[in-house]
């Protein structure tokens, strides 16, 4: 999708525009266990977030600030602690669950997402963790379909049995 920038503007911008991020410990860095501190995530010196991102992980580790206003808060306590300190920092703006699959699960269980955005590519990986595995019944409505090139952006809101009022 950021390979095809103009095409793919709205999303970009849709995505980029959180006032804090959440995700899991695989979509920051590899690996399990102890931190390797000169890990700092896959995109370089400047992440494309520009706002407080808390990363849920079972280990403790300090802030991470990186150029461009993003600094990586690391949360050992869950899912519900990240999106009450994600949204003390956001304010009334929007917080937005970055990824990866099993942290959108364990949202998606609890009843905490309200929209979901997929961006699909014709990507074949072999394997990894599944969107919606473990997650109960829902019901996403379809709210915006868009094609391009590269990727199909699909926007839905979302309810069910497991959503929380």
């Amino acid at each position: 999708m950021f390979e095809a920038a103009e095409e793919n503007a709205a999303e970009i911008e849709t995505l980029t525009a959180a006032s804090a991020y959440i995700m899991g410990r695989n979509m920051f860095g590899p690996g399990r266990g102890e931190w390797d501190l000169d890990w700092t995530g896959w995109w370089g010196e400047e992440p494309p977030y520009h706002a407080p991102v808390f990363v849920l992980t079972h280990h403790e580790r300090e802030p991470v600030e990186m150029k461009g206003g993003t600094t990586f808060h690391f949360v050992t306590g869950g899912i519900v602690e990240a999106l009450d300190r994600a949204r003390a920092t956001a304010g009334d703006r929007e917080v937005a669950i970055a990824g990866g699959a099993a942290t959108v699960n364990q949202y998606l269980a609890a009843g905490l997402i309200d929209e979901l955005y997929l961006h699909i590519a014709p990507v074949v990986l072999g394997r990894g963790e599944r969107l919606f595995e473990g997650v109960g019944r829902l019901e996403l409505t379809p709210v915006e379909a868009r094609h391009t090139a590269l990727v199909t952006h699909v926007r839905y809101t979302v309810g069910g049995a497991n959503r929380s009022s």
